[in-house]
């Protein structure tokens, strides 16, 4: 196979920044996804409809002219949201969903959320209103430890908040274990998940052994090989219930390079070749158009694009470093390695 046709994919969970970085994020997304999923965890967070109006105004501002892409805005939970915010978003035509940080679980997550039963109201009005709920799944007791938080948030709160809100549409975002990708499969149909990029491509050997790699850490943790060959038998499967979330996640050099480097990867300008090299990998190509274009859209409820984006057989080689906000630049997910794919370029 040379080339391989798709309809034009939806990146269901990333990290655009705000201010200055927003020049060089956004472009790179809009230059390969239809739409996105917009985390909302900036400084301060995104907590209310006009807020998310506000952001999504400012990433329309540096889309590439001529290019189709919107912005699917997410309110930031946190425990005093009121019903009213949450109706409000619910009957925007921009804000699709909402999400739950337990406070301290990532990157700006310390105003989310504290006390996860006391949100059982809101929930309720998400359920009635068809809000659905992103949930960044680890519990955040410091004496838990951080290879297992995923796994033991599911047992603490997933299974319960699936069991009360039968009606409710809960995407489990970026699962990393064996655990939360047997519970979706085994999950109600309002359940899903997205998966990353890296979470398939690598486990924690390739972080800690031979030295320490920075610019793999990211949370949820990479977790043990097991783990992501569960990971690679989900997306295997073919099932709507796994789509693509790529958390593309941008952090100047310098602040992973540190003594205490940021959690994240930054991997959406080479999103769609990466996934590309995995499923190959899995010989499961034929079923990338229905991960990257077709899951995640219908499980939202939103049109499934008509637009098209070709692969062609690479090679491709990474970029050792991105321009970004600061002279260092940022340091891509597979910096320095040749993929087999690449976007074709457009005439």
């Amino acid at each position: 196979m040379k080339t391989l046709e798709i309809r034009r994919p939806d990146d269901l969970h990333l990290h655009f920044r705000d201010g200055d970085a927003l020049g060089y994020t956004v472009p790179a997304t809009a230059n390969v996804f239809r739409r996105a999923i917009v985390m909302p965890n900036l400084v301060p967070p995104v907590t209310t409809v006009a807020l998310a109006s506000e952001y999504r105004d400012r990433i329309l501002e540096v889309v590439p002219e001529g290019r189709a892409f919107e912005p699917l805005m997410v309110l930031y939970l946190r425990d005093d949201t009121s019903a009213e915010e949450l109706i409000a978003a619910a009957k925007s035509d921009f804000v699709h969903g909402v999400k739950l940080y337990p406070a301290g679980a990532t990157t700006n997550s310390k105003s989310g959320v504290t006390d996860i039963t006391a949100l059982y109201p809101q929930m309720e009005v998400m359920e009635a209103h068809g809000l659905p709920l992103l949930i960044h799944g680890e519990v955040t007791d410091p004496s838990v430890d951080v290879f297992d938080r995923e796994k033991l948030f599911i047992e603490t709160h997933l299974e319960k908040i699936v069991r009360k809100f039968t009606k409710l549409k809960i995407v489990f975002e970026h699962i990393t274990s064996q655990a939360a990708a047997e519970f979706v499969a085994a999950a109600p149909d309002n359940v899903a998940a997205t998966i990353t990029p890296q979470h398939l491509m690598h486990n924690r050997n390739d972080m800690l052994v031979g030295g320490i790699k920075p610019h793999l850490y990211c949370l949820p943790i990479l977790k043990a090989q097991a783990d992501q060959a569960a990971l690679r038998k989900a997306v295997a499967s073919g099932s709507p219930k796994f789509f693509l979330g790529t958390d593309s996640a941008p952090h100047a050099t310098l602040t992973k390079e540190s003594s205490c480097g940021c959690a994240g990867c930054y991997s959406a300008p080479i999103a769609l070749p990466l996934y590309a090299t995995i499923f190959e990998e899995l010989d499961i190509l034929d079923k990338l158009e229905a991960f990257a274009s077709l899951h995640g859209p219908r499980f939202y409820g939103l049109e499934v694009s008509e637009e098209r984006v070709v692969l062609e057989r690479g090679p491709l080689t990474v970029p050792d470093r991105l321009d970004y906000v600061s002279e260092d630049g940022v340091v891509p997910l597979g910096a320095g390695m040749t993929l087999p794919w690449r976007m074709k370029t457009e005439s």
